[in-house]
């Protein structure tokens, strides 16, 4: 096993290349494999690309690219550290997002590399497999490129993993389910590719804190177990499908912030998710959900801020809980299928909530069915404390003369007692 130590001037080379390769000097103290990868980064790149100023462009390999530091030959883009039987080897590659454009196909052979970032670049092609040999990478950053083909399986060996980054690309396929392996992984980011398939199980993922696989073409329904670390959760616009169901959140017990948008999800709006402990944001906006079960305590102690049922086909009476959350300040549940009277609590909540108790700053109650008269305590209300909606419902006198009557009729009386006969 090779030892390695660190120079006390831990060198920090931030480099960019120039147009003209020349050889390399022989007694070098950056190591040849090394320098021979940085060199064939260059080649697959569109010289076109390799603005003047960019990093790239100021790379010049008649020096000795890790021993130029406090020289008039400073290049920018690597860091090098690691010191192994008398050679430098790098260990970060960070290029500037100048807009870079070729393949990043050379041969990846950095074994002390710990940083890769080519980010926001016209990178094409698909993705190396042999970043496998990237064995000590902790962090991978593909961001914003234009790479295609499926995701390698090969990325499960990078085991020291902390943060892969492979959003807004043209990645098509599943997601390896050898990404088990990757069990130090912290933050994943796959949102805004072509990904499909079912997801897998990530459960073995026991460090990840913040998942994004975000507008892809995933289908199948949402994972029956996650990893209790997690913070964040966004799979917003895929195609998931089915109940969400109360086992695969109950132990979420770090989940902040949850986003499920605009998929076909069905069945209830499950309880579990309003007890969760650290939960504070919740969008599941544009989904199919049919109905929403109340927490089996009315005496909350929920630390949730925000919540967006809206547009879906929720039905029955407003439940009474969101007014009773102490934190709840912004509620949509428009263009729904609720019905009956707006509870008064939802309306002093709004204008006169109690000491300690946040009141609705935002509240969407629009496209529903809802009648009879409207809260008195709402006749208070001035425009610009609050945002509140109640257009397109069967509300008994609604006039434009309220703000949160305006921009929308209500229902007409045929159509609301179609909906429901008990309507009045």
């Amino acid at each position: 096993m090779l030892s390695l130590t660190l120079t006390s001037s831990h060198f920090h080379l931030f480099l960019t290349l120039s147009l003209f390769l020349t050889s390399f000097v022989t007694d070098s103290a950056t190591h040849w494999s090394d320098t021979q990868l940085l060199k064939e980064l260059k080649n697959n790149l569109n010289p076109v690309s390799i603005t003047p100023g960019s990093c790239i462009f100021s790379w010049d390999f008649s020096y000795d690219p890790c021993d130029n530091l406090f020289t008039d030959k400073f290049t920018c883009g690597f860091r090098c550290d690691a010191v192994v039987s008398g050679t430098t080897r790098l260990t970060e590659l960070t290029l500037d997002p100048a807009g870079y454009s070729g393949t990043l196909s050379a041969t990846w052979n950095l074994p002390y590399l710990q940083t890769l970032d080519v980010s926001n670049n016209f990178f094409s092609g698909p993705i190396p497999d042999s970043f496998s040999n990237l064995t000590r990478l902790t962090r991978l950053g593909l961001s914003k490129n234009s790479l295609t083909g499926t995701i390698p399986s090969s990325l499960s060996s990078l085991s020291n993993l902390q943060e892969l980054y492979l959003d807004n690309n043209n990645l098509q396929g599943p997601i390896p389910v050898t990404f088990n392996r990757l069990t130090n992984l912290k933050r994943l980011e796959m949102q805004s590719n072509k990904l499909n398939g079912v997801l897998p199980s990530l459960s073995s993922l026991n460090n990840l804190y913040y998942l994004d696989l975000s507008f892809n073409l995933f289908t199948g329904r949402f994972p029956s177990s996650l990893p209790e670390s997690l913070v964040q959760i966004s799979m917003r616009n895929n195609s998931l499908s089915g109940a969400l169901e109360p086992e695969s959140l109950r132990n979420l017990n770090y989940l902040e912030v949850v986003d499920l948008t605009a998929n076909r999800l069905s069945g209830a709006v499950p309880f579990a998710l309003f007890e969760l402990p650290s939960l504070q944001q919740v969008a599941l906006s544009f989904n199919e959900f049919s109905h929403l079960e109340a927490p089996y305590a009315l005496e909350m102690h929920s630390g949730i801020i925000a919540v967006d049922l809206s547009n879906n086909e929720l039905g029955g009476f407003l439940p009474l809980f969101p007014a009773l959350m102490p934190r709840l300040s912004a509620l949509s549940l428009e263009n729904n299928k609720f019905v009956g009277m707006i509870p008064t609590q939802y309306a002093l909540k709004t204008v006169f909530p109690e000491a300690g108790i946040a009141p609705f700053e935002r509240l969407l109650l629009g496209g529903n069915y809802l009648f009879g008269a409207i809260p008195s305590p709402l006749m208070a209300l001035q425009p610009g404390s609050a945002m509140v909606r109640l257009v397109d419902n069967c509300l008994y006198r609604c006039p434009i003369s309220f703000f949160f009557c305006q921009g929308g009729q209500q229902k007409s009386f045929e159509e609301c007692k179609r909906f429901s006969r008990f309507i009045p």
